[in-house]
């Protein structure tokens, strides 16, 4: 598991470590560019004409140089050692000149919009055509949110140290930062201060939690109720049975119109087929071990009802429940269900859908994203999955993780309800809600870059996707190569 800082985060572990562990903050300067260098080094690009551009805080210290009259008492002592060593210093650079440029102007630490002067800079590093690496963040970049302030450098390459940084992983942060190298420089935080970080799962944590009992058959990997699909929506349903096969449940049955039925069975011959009646339902309900419900199933009245009897039910026997698409939809709109949600729900809304819950505008929540979870967390017990270009799962217990993997072409029709079958299905196996959310999410974005290996960005469909969970889950599963 991978930590993610945000900025007040990573200046605490800064202090801890030069206060505490008593590492000197020139070392840690001294450290960082040493680390970036071997990093270039390393990656075999030209370095015989270099362009270091430095702003006046520490990560100009990092970098080489700025202006003497505005820097820290760190980066000035920096400046007259490079003056010593007769390292060259250039005010109006032709940038165009360089094969290499390392952004070296803004830290982690900005806070308001990138004007004049250093605007200009940025532009020119941009425009300059060498191949470019940043330290610690592309300047311009929000370290908090990912959002660019006013203008951003765009990196091929961001060096950064002891942690990555919320502003690298989410978008458009993710984008300008390219590819991202986290460096150890002996930067520590204070240990009980962890269980407040971010975080993502990586392979090894997939390896750690995908489990089959050898000794077990079709009724101990899980059984998984499906409520999806209506009239005209018959793939909904699909693709919510298929991935939660995908994802290791011995048995799936769906409950769907009936005139999805012959549809369904044709395309998904080993799934179990039922109806929305009541009393149906109900058995359904009593033979499961996992339900997922809400993938087309519309927002009408009788969508609505079954949805109430499922929670419910779902409530009595306190059954992990993922609830997708007008699920989501139907909760926003009688908010007296409310009341019937539990711990053991998984919420897997999009943006809009998210904004229908909290009833707070789409671009109002993206200006501050971890306030909302906890609002969410306040009102809908259990864990939140925000899908996003990079999605966030909120725990029940708080802990808060960025997704890493997955790609531009998944988004396309479908893809959604796919997700909400691959959780299922690890919840159906005894995965508690915690680990599913993050996992399920990890798997389905390895799904995705399986199918855009095969097929590309462009080209992508949720049915690729699906077809992409086996080869995802049997690397996650024996580390083998997908």
């Amino acid at each position: 598991m991978q930590y993610i800082l945000n900025c007040g985060q990573m200046k605490e572990a800064d202090r801890y470590t030069i206060e505490e562990i008593g590492i000197p903050s020139m070392v840690l300067m001294e450290r960082a560019a040493l680390s970036v260098v071997e990093e270039m080094e390393q990656e075999g690009h030209c370095l015989g004409k270099v362009l270091v551009v430095c702003g006046t805080g520490n990560n100009g210290g990092g970098g080489g140089v700025g202006n003497p009259e505005k820097m820290t008492a760190e980066t000035r002592m920096q400046y007259k050692i490079a003056g010593n060593y007769q390292i060259p210093v250039v005010n109006n650079p032709e940038y165009g000149e360089y094969t290499t440029i390392v952004d070296a102007l803004f830290g982690v630490g900005l806070s308001r919009p990138v004007e004049g002067d250093y605007k200009r800079k940025i532009e020119k590093i941009n425009a300059g055509g060498a191949f470019i690496w940043s330290v610690d963040i592309p300047s311009g970049i929000d370290g908090d949110t990912g959002k660019v302030m006013g203008t951003a450098v765009r990196a091929d390459a961001t060096v950064t140290f002891a942690f990555a940084k919320i502003g690298h992983v989410r978008y458009p942060g993710r984008v300008y930062t390219g590819r991202l190298c986290v460096k150890d420089i002996g930067i520590y935080s204070i240990e009980k201060e962890r269980d407040q970080y971010a975080c993502s799962l990586d392979e090894t944590d997939a390896f750690g939690m995908l489990h089959r009992d050898p000794g077990g058959h079709k009724g101990t990997f899980g059984k998984v109720l499906v409520l999806a699909g209506s009239h005209g929506m018959s793939g909904a349903a699909y693709f919510a049975g298929s991935a939660a096969y995908g994802a290791g449940a011995g048995m799936v049955k769906i409950c769907t119109t009936e005139d999805n039925r012959q549809i369904l069975q044709t395309l998904l011959p080993e799934a179990l087929y039922g109806t929305w009646e009541e009393e149906g339902l109900r058995e359904a309900m009593d033979w499961c071990s996992a339900v997922v419900t809400g993938p087309g199933i519309s927002k009408s009245r009788e969508a609505a009802d079954m949805l109430r009897l499922v929670l419910e039910l779902g409530r009595q026997r306190n059954l992990p429940m993922v609830l997708d698409a007008d699920g989501l939809n139907l909760i926003a709109a009688f908010p007296e269900y409310r009341d019937m949600l539990y711990e053991n729900c998984v919420y897997t809304p999009h943006m809009l859908e998210l904004s229908r819950m909290m009833n707070q505008k789409a671009e109002d929540m993206l200006e501050q994203p971890f306030s909302v979870l906890e609002e969410f967390a306040g009102i809908y017990p259990g864990t939140l999955v925000w899908k996003d270009a990079c999605t966030i799962v909120r725990s029940g217990g708080g802990r808060i993780y960025l997704n890493r993997s997955g790609n531009e072409g998944m988004a396309s029709a479908g893809s959604g309800d796919v997700l909400a079958g691959l959780l299922g299905g690890l919840l159906a196996g005894g995965m508690a809600p915690e680990q599913a959310g993050p996992l399920g999410v990890y798997l389905h974005g390895k799904a995705g870059d399986c199918a855009k290996e095969q097929k590309g960005s462009h080209a992508m469909t949720a049915r690729d996707i699906l077809e992409g969970i086996s080869p995802a889950v049997r690397h996650a599963a024996s580390k083998t190569e997908i």
